[in-house]
């Protein structure tokens, strides 16, 4: 990241602090914890590493529309290639209006919108819930053939109970 300007850090010492360290953004700041007792030496190491840490998991989390089109040709692909055309979409995008649900897809104009909650979660996850969404390209309603079609990505109950734990403690859906 040339000519990546270094954001403004503030560094938190604690007593109670004896050997984690941890950061996270306030706005355009970055805050980083640090036991009380390092020394200086330590503490500009840490930042450093923790800026990187930051740096890495916010390029994770950015993930574009153009990349869910991309992984949801491969799911058809791996999934349902004998429905070809059936089971292209016109559109895949991350929206952030969609709160009581982690996707949904409207068949009549091919597109398909996931909540950008998901965009923190494992690839496993995001995959799950955009398969789903892709078989209702094919079955609109959730019966047998649905399921038996969504049934065939070998983490669907996994990913489901990790949605549903998600949900459970205050996630939604």
């Amino acid at each position: 990241m040339a000519g990546a300007r270094k954001p403004v850090v503030e560094v938190r010492r604690s007593q109670r602090r004896r050997r984690t360290v941890s950061a996270y953004r306030d706005g355009e700041r970055v805050v980083v914890l640090i036991p009380d007792q390092f020394s200086r030496a330590e503490e500009s190491e840490w930042v450093d590493r923790m800026l990187a840490r930051l740096a890495a998991r916010e390029g994770r989390l950015t993930r574009s529309d153009t990349e869910l089109l991309e992984r949801a040709g491969r799911l058809i692909k791996l999934y349902l290639t004998e429905y070809g055309d059936q089971a292209v979409p016109a559109s895949v995008r991350w929206v952030s209006n969609q709160n009581g649900r982690w996707g949904s897809c409207t068949p009549a104009d091919r597109s398909i919108r996931l909540s950008h909650r998901l965009q923190e979660m494992p690839d496993w996850v995001i995959d799950y819930v955009l398969l789903h969404e892709l078989v209702h390209l094919i079955v609109a309603s959730h019966n047998a053939q649905f399921w038996a079609l969504v049934g065939r990505y070998p983490k669907t109950e996994r990913a489901r109970g990790y949605l549903e734990g998600v949900a459970a403690v205050g996630g939604t859906p």
